[in-house]
């Protein structure tokens, strides 16, 4: 079988990277330690195996960089935000940010579908609208704004 793009088996992916950041905010965990977790839980036919580890390690690396990039666009420290959303903004600024053959309106997408199953009953406002914030900078050729958040 051809193993061409699957979108299903990237939203799966990030259902499974989410939940492993999660666990990583909550726990404390070595990343080592619950990717292989994950990937020996994970169905290779139906999750793009690579793609999860790739958003795992990506966001936790880089995780410095991905907060500063999203506080400036919200009024409470990351801290402050609910684990999932957490979870949820940093995943998708990592994607917004590194993964650029990802459409930022699909990152945007996914992260809402992410917020809606597994946030608070409202998160998936709080998470859209920074999401919407930092793609105007993580991506400001692709949604057409000037590098200070024009509209």
């Amino acid at each position: 079988m051809n193993k061409g793009f699957n979108p299903h088996a990237r939203r799966k992916a990030r259902q499974y990277a989410l939940q492993a950041i999660y666990q990583w905010q909550m726990a404390g965990s070595n990343i080592g330690d619950i990717e292989k977790q994950f990937l020996e839980t994970i169905n290779v036919k139906k999750v793009d195996a690579d793609y999860f580890s790739r958003l795992l390690r990506g966001t936790l690396t880089q995780l410095d960089v991905i907060d500063e990039a999203l506080e400036s666009h919200m009024e409470r420290e990351m801290e402050a935000v609910d684990p999932v959303e957490r979870a949820i903004l940093r995943l998708s600024a990592f994607e917004l940010k590194d993964q650029i053959e990802v459409p930022y309106r699909v990152v945007i997408n996914e992260a809402l579908e992410l917020a809606k199953g597994f946030g608070a009953t409202d998160g998936f406002k709080f998470v859209n609208g920074v999401l919407d914030k930092a793609a105007k900078t993580l991506r400001s050729v692709e949604t057409g704004s000037t590098t200070n958040g024009g509209k």
